[in-house]
């Protein structure tokens, strides 16, 4: 038995050093196959974010209370919906990745269809929260006139949520097959009619910050259509199609395994820096700091939607050769990944370092508020390196299938470190909104370490025969069933 054990080890051994020269090899294709990927992905991502960006600039043009009730209506819609939506959709990409690469791509539809009534079995609970949201905000500070505004709003963005729990797996589901043009173009041509919508309903038709809600749930659902009519009549799809089937209700208790810690992989960080926000309203000068904190999060926010074009990227590779049987490509992918953040990481924080002293003007004409943006920016930037390494962690721990490690990490950095650095520097030793954010950089930093060190002593032999066994799980159910 010991020897079979050592001829096991012998053979891992070289197999290992054959995945090095394997890697030198072809690192180089990797990272064209990841920028071709990643490029559109961050396109996409970026169009998608403009659409919240897009309807509160124009509801910014009524009135300071059509402002403040949309900011805040956007942000805790965010929090507790489209987020929890997105990070659900997560445990589609290591199901749906890896099926496709393992060559069974009937699943791929199978898997789609099964996000899709999950997801929409979460909403109704989410409704009842945002429909209360008038008797909720004030407990947390809000003033009752805006957080009666701030509910109209997000009633009007409920038919929004029904159609991100199908369109979170639609765009899961083309990604996992590396179909990213067509959700560029879509995600372009949605943006402009959202403009379009957007202006038309908030100032003709006179509807106000209303309207720009009516027009967002509109876009949402166009959205839905055009790539669910693409995903239906293209051949590109035709051995992946979704349908509809008794499957599809077998494997919620599967996609649930999967989507629930992925959704707390997401939520937590973003539940932190919300936190961080509120908690900044507590400190002496609360609408600077508040103001400040809040422009720190949205360069942070930003940033993260290029980030996570390149997280994706690494979630496709990653788990399209894990299915595949393929470790040593997976290893690869990898390391491709990791590069590709490292640079961009280095460009954008690099960039911002250097216009410290322009970018507060971009929010803001106040002095106070630009002189102290200048000083949290090597803060900013630090957070930024850090969010680009999380991203691709974070997407190669999809691929691969360890979202609960990841959630675990995550609830370790961000609530024992983060948020107590966070409160400590903040209060007691008085730094203030700049103590705040060390505390996220803290987490953040402690998150990107813990991710990097599971990733670097993964066994990718390993999880490459967890993904077939995932996959072929009920092959060889049903093989055991009938021996």
């Amino acid at each position: 038995m010991q020897k079979k054990e050592m001829d096991k080890e012998i053979a891992q051994t070289v197999e290992d050093e054959k995945t090095w020269e394997v890697t030198w090899g072809t690192f180089g294709r990797e990272l064209k196959k990841e920028g071709f990927i990643a490029a559109p992905m961050v396109a996409v991502s970026v169009l998608q974010y403009l659409l919240q960006f897009v309807s509160m600039i124009m509801v910014g043009h009524l009135d300071q209370l059509s402002l403040s009730s949309v900011a805040i209506a956007i942000s805790f819609t965010n929090v507790t919906g489209f987020s929890l939506l997105s990070g659900m959709a997560g445990g589609l990409e290591t199901l749906c990745g890896q099926a496709f690469g393992a060559g069974q791509y009937h699943k791929l539809g199978t898997y789609t269809c099964t996000a899709m009534l999950s997801l929409l079995l979460v909403c109704p609970p989410i409704c009842v929260l945002w429909i209360f949201f008038d008797k909720l905000l004030p407990l947390v500070g809000q003033d009752p006139l805006i957080s009666l505004e701030a509910r109209k709003y997000s009633v009007w963005l409920i038919p929004a949520l029904f159609g991100g729990a199908i369109l979170k797996p639609l765009t899961r589901y083309l990604q996992s097959q590396s179909s990213i043009f067509p959700m560029l173009l879509s995600s372009f041509a949605i943006l402009v009619f959202h403009i379009l919508a957007t202006w038309g309903f908030v100032y003709k038709v006179d509807l106000g910050s209303k309207g720009a809600a009516i027009a967002f749930s509109m876009s949402t659902w166009l959205y839905v259509i055009l790539l669910l009519f693409y995903a239906l009549i293209s051949s590109t799809f035709e051995k992946t199609r979704i349908t509809f089937s008794m499957e599809s209700l077998l494997h919620i208790r599967q996609f649930f395994r999967l989507a629930v810690p992925s959704a707390v992989m997401v939520c937590l960080k973003w539940w932190s820096c919300e936190l961080i926000i509120l908690l900044s309203g507590l400190l002496p000068n609360p609408k600077l700091e508040t103001s400040v904190l809040s422009i720190c999060l949205t360069i942070s926010t930003l940033h993260f939607t290029v980030s996570y074009g390149f997280g994706a990227a690494a979630s496709i590779r990653v788990s399209n050769e894990l299915g595949a049987d393929n470790p040593q490509a997976a290893r690869v992918a990898v390391w491709a990944a990791m590069f590709l953040s490292v640079t961009e990481a280095i460009i954008v924080s690099t960039t911002l370092f250097f216009c410290r002293h322009v970018l507060g003007h971009v929010f803001s004409s106040e002095k106070p508020v630009v002189d102290y943006i200048a000083v949290m920016a090597p803060l900013i930037c630090l957070s930024v390196f850090m969010d680009s390494l999380q991203a691709v962690l974070s997407g190669i721990a999809r691929g691969s299938g360890w979202q609960s490690i990841g959630a675990y990490v995550n609830l370790g950095a961000f609530y024992l470190v983060g948020l107590p650095v966070g409160v400590v520097l903040g209060f007691p030793l008085r730094l203030r909104g700049k103590g705040l954010w060390i505390g996220i950089v803290a987490g953040s930093v402690v998150q990107s370490a813990l991710l990097a060190l599971i990733t670097g002593f993964t066994n990718w032999s390993k999880q490459a025969r967890r993904a077939r066994e995932r996959v072929f799980v009920e092959r060889l159910s049903g093989d055991s069933e009938a021996n």
